[in-house]
């Protein structure tokens, strides 16, 4: 049935493919439709510093009502060009947000007031921002007359944005897994190059990396970020109670990084965003501060013995890159 859900669901699903790489902001996404219903975009917020949701969906609903649009790079560049270009084009439409429209100038600036000025009908919201900086923007769209409907699909809304709310309040931490269709997490290069660029990028945002001394020894990783263009690479700590380590092991000798090695996480535990990676051991050890788990899953097999865990998933987010799955899941203890 094609209802509010059904175009909030939208969101959400484009949102998570964002998923911590908007690290320090929430992940957030939009649906706009036209004045009589039809679907005109989907986006979502897709980096620090950019463009907020709202703001690409619009810009992907103009150029789709009018393909000679030549739009600017940068998002404030792009706010303005918009304001004064529009021509009523989205007068009437309809936006589906998981989070409340922003009100304050930050690095961009607020989409309350750019839905407001574009004269949008409806807004519906999953989900309030209870941020004080950024809240607010729900009265600046009454201001401008428009229908607001709030906590459609909120359960899935709230599920997105915790780890924003986690490491505001000084700490998110989730385990990264790779494994085979039949369950392998050994035995060298398992998912294929698209999972390792997004996994790369998550590193690239990450405060700290958390490796297990076993996996150190055995697959002599690099861990940088060598798949991304200006890649931040990550500073380690390997979880081992033995700490004599060949130097020669790769990771070693990544320049601007440094490499902690302790048989304790609590210098981990201190980080905004921290990223944990390992295999089957570090995996049925995990501390319980580490809340959710990403595994990617390639297609092929391999005749090696499958990973073994204890463990309770709830599965948040899953899609594919090319012929790997891959899903964001929640532990449940």
């Amino acid at each position: 049935m094609i209802n509010d859900e059904f175009y909030m669901n939208l969101a959400l699903q484009k949102a998570w493919e964002f998923q911590i790489l908007t690290y320090p902001n929430p992940a957030v996404g939009c649906v706009i439709l036209d004045k009589n219903g039809a679907l005109l975009a989907c986006e979502a917020h897709e980096r620090a510093g950019e463009a907020h949701a709202e703001l690409n969906t619009v810009k992907s609903a103009l150029l789709k009502i009018n393909p000679s649009f030549k739009f600017p790079n940068g998002s404030n560049e792009l706010y303005e060009f918009i304001l004064a270009n529009h021509n009523g084009l989205l007068k009437g439409s309809k936006a589906y947000v998981t989070l409340e429209p922003c009100s304050h100038y930050g690095k961009t600036p607020p989409c309350a007031n750019l839905l407001k000025i574009l004269g949008f009908a409806e807004v519906i919201i999953a989900r309030r921002d209870e941020n004080k900086k950024a809240s607010g923007g729900a009265e600046i769209l009454r201001d401008g007359d428009i229908k607001l409907k709030f906590d459609v699909l909120k359960d899935r809304a709230d599920e997105l944005i915790e780890p924003f709310l986690s490491w505001q309040n000084g700490n998110f931490s989730f385990f990264k897994i790779a494994l085979c269709a039949n369950g392998v997490a050994t035995g060298g290069v398992i998912s294929n190059e698209q999972s390792r660029t997004h996994m790369h990028r998550l590193r690239s945002v990450s405060d700290l990396l958390v490796i297990g001394g076993n996996t150190v020894r055995t697959d002599r990783p690099t861990l940088d970020t060598r798949l991304i263009k200006n890649g931040k690479n990550p500073d380690i700590l390997i979880y081992s109670k033995v700490q004599n380590f060949d130097k020669t092991i790769p990771l070693f000798d990544v320049n601007g990084r440094s490499v902690e090695m302790s048989n304790s996480l609590e210098k981990a535990f201190k980080a905004p965003l921290v990223m944990f990676e390992g295999g089957e051991r570090f995996l049925n050890s995990l501390d319980e501060r580490v809340r959710w788990v990403l595994i990617y899953q390639s297609s092929e097999f391999k005749n090696l013995q499958n990973l073994r865990a204890n463990l309770s998933l709830k599965r948040l987010f899953g899609s594919n890159f090319g012929s790997d799955n891959y899903g964001w899941y929640k532990i449940i203890r």
